[in-house]
């Protein structure tokens, strides 16, 4: 054995990790599970949004991504729009600096591509820019892995994800449609793949197995005002989607079903907060949920799921409970495909009471044939995770022998 093969594979990891989003902090989760059990011998850090959260759940050393501590504040005053503008020059040496210190840096799933949400150009798309150029500038591996991409209409955003990308030494994506949307944007993807999502690649709490009357229902809730393009109407599309929930989780109630409200963010607790006030019944809970493995084990108590945000989706069907997607955006529609429920989607911008109970019930009268199809469907997701993992490891640590042989993409 050598020196260098000696030498402790430096890792670090990059994103809006541990700032509240289940999602993200998920897919981290997968990525130091695969690293623990197959490269026990790397150094892992990360530079991320909720560096407290992460060193204490996760036992790796953190820095926090922003110099800048109110970076996701809107500024109105002067100092803090000063504050803001040196952020950005403080930043760009920060992360070169961080990144310096790494053989590798990995960005573990998430949507770091898109912006279905409302973002801002000089916000995380500024961040992730600054680590790609960074890595190419200075020869240290980056790997956007099981990423989500979406078209982008504002330029500046759509400029620097199209960067990042093409600069980012190594990508695979979440669904068909961000490797073809990346593709269409001008980035070469012909060597690019396309896997589950990592959360996929979790442990999994055993399903409860429907029997007797119906039982609980798991709905999962969105501080949802819209994408990127719909700010001019945030209000409107927020004040439709909560009064369809809440008219949906009453005919719930008044069916005499038990409903258990799940959250996927810190940001959707008031939107649970308000559908329990405004139904005031002993039938609805809200759960408290710090991870995604405790969102499984809720949708996995729960006889069918009707749910919003896309990591809600994933656990639900994961566990194999039955789920009604209310669809935010594409990458929705693509998951509930992937797993064979695609007629189980209902727009989330217009949220129809009425047609989503509907929806629901037929879900319901279909539910054994469709554990059925969730099962054979997450059993395919974890052989082609356990394919994505070896791709890895061939690409990012290539003087470590893989111990399995990876497959063409389904």
């Amino acid at each position: 054995m050598t020196a260098a093969d000696e030498t402790p594979v430096r890792v670090g990891v990059f994103g809006l990790l541990g700032s509240g989003n289940l999602g993200n902090d998920g897919s981290l989760e997968a990525v130091l599970g695969y690293l623990r059990a197959e490269h026990p011998e790397a150094v892992v850090d990360a530079l991320c949004g909720g560096p407290e959260v992460v060193a204490t759940r996760y036992r790796i050393p953190a820095t926090r991504l922003h110099w800048y501590r109110g970076e996701y504040r809107t500024a109105s005053r002067a100092g803090a729009i000063a504050g803001k503008g040196l952020g950005k020059l403080v930043d760009a040496v920060r992360t070169a600096a961080w990144v310096r210190r790494h053989d590798v840096v990995i960005v573990p799933g998430m949507g770091v591509l898109e912006a279905t949400l409302p973002l801002r150009p000089w916000g995380f798309p500024y961040a992730l820019f600054l680590l790609c150029a960074s890595g190419r500038l200075l020869r240290t591996r980056v790997a956007l892995v099981g990423v989500g991409a979406a078209p982008i209409a504002n330029r500046p955003t759509r400029a620097l994800v199209r960067w990042s990308a093409r600069l980012a030494a190594y990508r695979s994506y979440r669904d068909v449609q961000s490797h073809d949307t990346m593709r269409e944007m001008g980035v070469d993807t012909a060597r690019d793949e396309v896997y589950p999502d990592l959360a996929f690649a979790l442990p999994t709490p055993r399903a409860s197995t429907p029997s007797g009357p119906p039982g609980p229902v798991c709905v999962g809730v969105m501080d949802f005002h819209g994408g990127n393009d719909d700010r001019a109407r945030a209000d409107e599309i927020h004040r439709r989607y909560l009064d369809g929930t809440t008219r949906f989780v009453r005919a719930l109630v008044e069916d005499g079903r038990p409903v258990r409200l799940l959250t996927g963010d810190e940001c959707d607790a008031p939107v649970a907060a308000a559908i329990l006030d405004a139904v005031d019944s002993p039938l609805v809970t809200a759960a408290e949920a710090c991870s995604l493995a405790d969102l499984m084990k809720e949708t996995a108590a729960a006889d069918t799921v009707v749910a919003t945000r896309y990591h809600n989706l994933i656990c639900a069907l994961k566990v194999g409970t039955p789920t009604l997607a209310l669809s935010y955006a594409a990458k929705s529609d693509a998951l509930m495909d992937r797993m064979g429920l695609a007629s189980y989607c209902h727009p989330a911008r217009e949220v129809d009471a009425d047609r989503l109970l509907a929806q629901f019930r037929e879900l319901e009268k279909n539910s054994a044939e469709l554990r059925r199809t969730l099962t054979e469907r997450n059993e395919l997701a974890a052989r082609r995770l356990k394919d994505h993992f070896t791709a890895l490891t061939m690409t990012l640590f290539p003087t470590k022998t893989p111990t399995r042989t990876v497959k063409e993409s389904a």
